[in-house]
């Protein structure tokens, strides 16, 4: 359980709080494409507002890198924002973000209104996590909330920079409910525990295997991070991507899988195509015979992806980070849609880690048959590989 302050644990009438959210959502020309991020933010600004508080919004949104840039401004978040609400959102127009317009919006707040700031990432000083632009945002409000799961890895201004200057920084209902779940599923899990990661790279996931497999019954790999894995093994894998330089981790925890009595589960064939496209010509080519150099594997194979969701099965707790193939490209989606399909249609815990692997589920439309989706790849990743997050480190313990 998360032993940190949160917005249950305060009283916020006549106060201004300013809340971290993670309004980083996909835009269209000038349209949101993918609200997910807004809906999750919703339960904790209006337990604010119920209570009274003037509360004011922040995040970020794509990398302005510290210029005013028109096509990242949030304005578009505040419409649809007071749409959800069914109240009215301010938005404060300061490409400095806490600037006169800010300013004025706060001065005027009545208790329960709300006012939305600029892209905290207008100034460059946010993601170098720089005293000034803390104190600016400081200076606007009484209690921090840091709702903003997605960010939670990272020192800037807008979630840790500003825990230094104000007497109360506690944690929203979001965040908490990011924090139990993965939580309790790393550390509390009902078995077994079956692990899933996917994506193109073993560099980025070195300390996730390393730390899960201390913790789980099996440990799923596919995605092109599966490639170093099968090299590793002695198969031949064409012309798939491969981290050379992680051959040597890759047999080490092949190894300490067999130690530890962890079910470590490599694609057993995969379909590999003549070239990166979805129009390549394609085939399932097996483990044993071997990927031909000039072809390179997109996806796990029919095979694969039985032994994959038969693993599932029998489990009671699935974490799943990662997809199994090139799944933006239909013919080689197919290994993340039967991984997707395995995990909507059991009985037990699963929780997909943010980035991709929720893309998929979202896009695949078996959302609402996972137990949580979190809204943060990067946070979930590092929270997996059993470090701290700043962003909740930052906030007042219980």
């Amino acid at each position: 359980m998360l032993n940190k302050k949160s917005v249950d644990d305060i009283n916020v009438k006549g106060k201004r709080v300013l809340v971290r959210c993670d309004f980083n959502v996909p835009l269209q020309e000038g349209k949101i494409t993918d609200e997910n991020r807004l809906v999750a933010a919703l339960p904790t600004i209006q337990k604010l507002i119920k209570d009274g508080g003037k509360v004011i919004l922040c995040s970020h949104l794509g990398k302005p890198k510290g210029e005013p840039k028109p096509e990242l401004s949030l304005a578009p978040v505040a419409v649809r924002l007071a749409e959800l609400l069914g109240q009215p959102v301010k938005f404060a127009a300061d490409a400095t973000v806490v600037g006169e317009n800010a300013k004025k919006a706060v001065a005027e707040m009545q208790d329960g209104e709300v006012v939305l700031l600029e892209n905290t990432r207008y100034r460059a000083e946010e993601t170098k996590n720089v005293d000034a632009f803390s104190e600016d945002l400081a200076s606007i409000t009484d209690i921090f909330v840091n709702d903003a799961f997605g960010t939670a890895h990272r020192a800037h201004c807008s979630n840790v920079g500003i825990t230094k200057y104000v007497d109360t920084a506690v944690v929203g209902y979001l965040m908490q409910k990011e924090i139990d779940f993965l939580g309790n599923a790393v550390n509390n899990p009902e078995r077994p525990f079956v692990a899933i990661l996917g994506g193109s790279k073993v560099s980025s996931k070195i300390s996730v295997i390393n730390n899960l497999l201390d913790k789980v019954d099996t440990l799923i790999i596919g995605g092109g991070m599966a490639f170093t894995f099968m090299k590793a093994k002695g198969e031949e894998i064409g012309s798939s991507m491969l981290e050379a330089d992680y051959l040597d981790y890759a047999k080490e925890m092949i190894e300490k899988a067999a130690q530890k009595g962890v079910k470590l589960l490599i694609p057993v064939d995969t379909i590999a195509a003549k070239s990166f496209s979805n129009d390549a010509e394609f085939k399932t080519v097996t483990g044993e015979e071997g990927i031909e150099e000039g072809w390179l594997g997109l996806d796990i194979g029919e095979k694969t992806s039985k032994l994959y969701a038969d693993a599932v099965k029998e489990a009671k707790t699935v974490v799943w980070n990662g997809p199994m193939g090139v799944f933006e490209m239909s013919n080689f989606a197919n290994g993340t849609i039967a991984v997707a399909k395995a995990l909507a249609e059991i009985d037990a815990t699963t929780i997909i880690g943010g980035g991709d692997s929720a893309a998929a589920v979202n896009i695949l439309g078996f959302g609402d048959k996972m137990t949580h989706i979190s809204t943060g790849g990067g946070a979930s990743l590092e929270f997996l590989e059993g470090k701290e997050l700043p962003g909740v480190a930052a906030a007042n313990d219980k």
